[in-house]
């Protein structure tokens, strides 16, 4: 909301500054009326310090109204959705605040809908573009290669079973023009992607994983660059929202790219964790800001050797110290074929850690009763993938096992077809590690829950 100001001139933001006692109030005072001609002030929050401040006498010397507490965050918390500000203007300094404690306010504003402005900085939350007129979930990560689109196909196979789901994608390697991939027109085979791959198109793009793992229907959407609270530099996913619209769906499944958020107001969002991350992305930065905003989040790799047990309790335990509410599920990822495999001898080309092969090869032989003669995890370094390869023909595979990322289709799918060998993709389903907890049930009741109202639309009036 925007106040004109009497003149008529421009719309003035709604504003609230931050103030500490290292500042004499008469400085303060000084300096919001200097902001006052492009800002309606509408209160001042106390972070703290008491060198030049004696009293709530000197406070009120501010000239508006002044909100203080025990924690400082929830402050500012309260004095934002109090005044419905538009945007925080950081007065403050060291010592009261550093470099950590400033990371730590920009979470709480930017969770908040607002923008943080410093004398040298400005964070502002990821700009909604669009909206869709149905029940939607975003599901967003930390980064890449923690299984956040094996994540999003895994939750769009299960709405399957009491919704009508689709998925748009944001990729860096997403079409120029949003892709709609119908499952009852689109059959994803390996002859197809290499077709696809041989007219220059990224055949290993999201919307093609998610079409083959989950048997919903997608739309392809790119993007590229991306801010530090997720902002894309460029991306054509509202398209793919407008897109959305014309298709026959009650839920929509907005996916991420590493830790881009895609610009589209959401009824819920899923946060993907990867245990093995260091645990300041989740306690610093702009970490807060992702698990504040989030409904579920899938803490991803809980196992040794990517994390021991000691290392998943301190990302969970951080993710729970910054949001209490939130519901946090602990999982291992473990392969599953789109295929049969049974009695056949493979060789495996994964993006995944080495650490994790024998997981992988443990869990296919035992499961689907193959033989795993080779091993890859260069599937997204082409000249070195292109070296075991070369070591794999030797070993007389009948086929070929391979994540659907990186070289999958225009190195091994077709290494493979021109060797007669067959091709059989993979998926990595996430698991619950803890007895009684159920991913497929949150996911559903998540789903269930949505309100007719989107949570984190960003309004600049």
């Amino acid at each position: 909301m925007s106040i004109h100001s009497s003149n008529g001139g421009k719309p003035k933001k709604r504003a609230i500054v931050l103030t500490d006692g290292e500042h004499y109030p008469a400085v303060t005072r000084d300096a919001i009326v200097e902001l006052s001609s492009n800002y309606h002030v509408l209160a001042a929050v106390f972070i703290g310090g008491t060198e030049k401040i004696g009293s709530d006498a000197d406070l009120a010397r501010l000239g508006v109204p002044v909100v203080r507490g025990g924690n400082y965050l929830e402050a500012i918390q309260q004095a934002i959705q109090e005044y419905r500000a538009d945007e925080v203007l950081d007065l403050s300094d060291e010592p009261v605040v550093g470099y950590r404690e400033r990371f730590a306010i920009a979470s709480v504003v930017l969770a908040n809908g607002a923008v943080y402005t410093g004398a040298d900085f400005r964070f502002s939350p990821p700009l909604a573009a669009a909206s869709v007129s149905r029940p939607s979930i975003s599901v967003i990560g930390t980064g890449k290669r923690i299984g956040k689109t094996a994540v999003g196909a895994f939750i769009a196979r299960v709405l399957t079973e009491e919704f009508n789901p689709l998925v748009v994608t944001m990729g860096r390697g997403g079409p120029a023009q949003p892709e709609l991939l119908l499952n009852t027109e689109v059959n994803i085979t390996p002859e197809y992607l290499l077709s696809v791959s041989r007219q220059g198109r990224h055949a290993s793009s999201d919307h093609f994983e998610d079409l083959l793992m989950s048997r919903v229907s997608t739309i392809g959407c790119r993007r590229c660059g991306g801010g530090m609270s997720g902002q894309t530099f460029f991306s054509n996913v509202h398209l793919g929202a407008q897109l959305s619209e014309t298709i026959d769906a009650d839920i929509v499944v907005f996916e991420g790219s590493g830790s881009s958020i895609p610009s589209v107001s959401t009824d819920a969002r899923v946060l993907v964790i990867g245990a093995h991350q260091p645990v300041d992305y989740i306690r610093s930065y702009l970490g807060p800001y992702r698990v504040l905003t989030s409904d579920l989040v899938i803490l991803t790799m809980c196992e040794s050797p990517m994390a021991d047990a000691a290392k998943i309790d301190e990302m969970y335990d951080a993710v729970r110290a910054i949001k209490p509410s939130c519901t946090v599920v602990k999982t291992v990822f473990r392969p599953r074929p789109i295929g049969d495999i049974q009695g056949k001898r493979v060789v495996i080309t994964v993006t995944t850690p080495p650490a994790i092969v024998d997981v992988i090869k443990s869990h296919l032989e035992s499961n689907y009763g193959c033989e795993v003669a080779g091993t890859s995890t260069r599937l997204s370094n082409r000249p070195l993938l292109r070296e075991a390869l070369s070591q794999f023909e030797a070993m007389k595979p009948d086929a070929v096992v391979t994540e659907l990322k990186a070289a999958a289709v225009d190195v091994v799918t077709a290494w493979a077809l021109e060797r007669g060998i067959e091709v059989v993709y993979m998926d990595n389903e996430p698991i619950a590690t803890e007895p009684g907890v159920d991913l497929a049930g949150e996911i559903v009741k998540l789903a269930r829950s949505i309100k007719s109202l989107p949570k984190y639309k960003r309004t600049d009036s």
